[in-house]
């Protein structure tokens, strides 16, 4: 039988990662993502599996984000029990992600019941935390870097790309043929992580676009900005709070805060992390040095602990965080969520958004509507657990923070790579922004160019 590639995510969309590779023998899922955003996607995380999940010998993780893991649970509660492969630090960061992402389903369901706010009675989590065990037994860490066999005659090679600790690009190769797997592709030149490492192309390349058809802001330097908006805010006697996703941007902003405090170019206030998992994920990050970059080692060879700020504080319990609300001095808080979504962080904006001492700083994208982008255009009210709250608080943005590649990052990893691929499946972004990265590729580098859709079958 010819070998082939089918397209049940990340294909139309940015979300949901998954693709099912067959030649007859053994069929291998590459990711296993959950789809977020519009509901139109959302509902496919509910609808039965379009394929056998019994017939799945294999699952090959790129990394450890719930877009590319979130709905291993349920597959395996619907039958899916192949080993799942993937690199150490991704195995390490999926159980974190997947017992927390169970949590919050069962939360959700709960608090539907509760008021019965859903079309469905009664109101089921998408799976459980049970079950996010069960599916976790599966897993198969790996060594980078090296050929594995992962099914008989089939090898599969992880390459780190810095997108956060764990993530790589995956070498498959099966029936003579090479299918490269790019997942997330990092940024260069950043903290911490290694830049992307190139690949050896082969028949086939699957490379993501997120951020295809665009740029990401120059800004002036990062620890500047940051060191001005906290002197700024401290000055005021007010505190700078930053809504953070909890892995990879809690620990760069951790970096930075450390080499600002270190050069003394920040005052000696203390530092609040108010997210439990973003302690957990600041432990794995610590213990998976092998991915540094040089500069991140040298600082270990010092004695020095990239993520270790003075005057730094974990919360875990939420007494612990509803006693921040009575400090009124200066401070950093970083909790979750990134987007405004839910979380600690909610609580933080009630009572802190009012005061025109203290500083909202947003490092990460606010989707159009939401409630980021909602401060972010200047409005003077905001509504907080069904409560109007006026905003006089400072409102910032530090743009630079994005862990995926833009269009001239995701073409220098190409250039980077050796060989020329075959065709090259452009995955993993919006409809514009696959089209347009295509489009680049094509004109660019000459590549053979493919935008699949949502469920198309290629032979490779």
């Amino acid at each position: 039988m010819p070998l082939t590639i089918r397209f049940l995510g990340a294909a139309g969309t940015v979300t949901g990662s998954k693709y099912l590779v067959s030649n007859g023998t053994h069929q291998i899922l590459i990711d296993c993502g959950m789809f977020q955003g519009e509901r139109s996607w959302r509902e496919k995380n509910w609808a039965p599996p379009e394929i056998d999940l019994g017939a799945i010998n294999a699952v090959i993780l790129t990394h450890a984000h719930i877009d590319h893991t979130g709905i291993l649970p349920r597959y395996h509660a619907l039958g899916l029990k192949a080993p799942i492969w993937c690199s150490p630090a991704t195995a390490d960061l999926t159980r974190l992600l997947l017992l927390d992402s169970a949590r919050l389903q069962e939360e959700e369901a709960s608090f539907r019941s509760e008021h019965k706010s859903s079309r469905h009675s009664p109101p089921l989590p998408l799976y459980t935390e049970e079950q996010a065990k069960s599916a976790l037994t599966l897993l198969k860490p790996t060594p980078i870097n090296t050929k594995t066999e992962v099914l008989p005659g089939v090898f599969a090679e992880w390459s780190l790309m810095g997108h956060i600790v764990g993530a790589c690009s995956i070498a498959l190769t099966i029936n003579n043929k090479r299918i490269v797997f790019s997942g997330d592709i990092g940024r260069y030149d950043q903290p911490i992580l290694v830049d992307p490492q190139p690949a050896t192309l082969g028949d086939l390349l699957l490379i993501e676009s997120t951020y295809g058809d665009r740029l990401h802001d120059i800004e002036v330097d990062p620890h500047e900005r940051l060191a001005n908006i906290i002197n700024r805010t401290s000055k005021r006697g007010g505190a700078v709070v930053i809504p953070s996703f909890a892995v990879g941007r809690t620990q760069t902003i951790l970096y930075y805060l450390r080499e600002l405090k270190a050069a003394k170019r920040i005052p000696d206030i203390p530092v609040i992390i108010d997210s439990p998992m973003a302690r957990d994920a600041t432990s794995i990050y610590q213990g998976h040095t092998n991915e540094y970059d040089a500069a991140a080692l040298a600082l270990l060879r010092k004695g020095f602990q990239p993520f270790q700020v003075p005057k730094m504080y974990f919360t875990r319990e939420r007494a612990e965080s509803i006693k921040l609300n009575s400090i009124h001095e200066p401070m950093v808080i970083i909790s979750a969520s990134g987007m405004l979504t839910g979380g600690r962080i909610l609580h933080h904006l009630k009572h802190r958004v009012s005061d025109e001492r203290n500083t909202i700083l947003f490092v990460g994208f606010q989707p159009p509507g939401s409630r980021g982008d909602w401060l972010k255009r200047g409005n003077t009210t905001m509504t907080l657990f069904g409560e109007e709250v006026p905003v006089r608080a400072e409102i910032q943005e530090m743009s630079g923070f994005s862990a995926h590649a833009d269009k001239n990052e995701l073409l220098r990893w190409c250039q980077s790579c050796v060989g020329t691929p075959g065709k090259v499946a452009v995955v993993h972004g919006e409809p514009e922004s696959a089209k347009t990265f295509s489009a680049t590729l094509s004109r660019e580098l000459g590549w053979n160019t493919v935008v699949p859709g949502y469920g198309e079958l290629i032979e490779v």
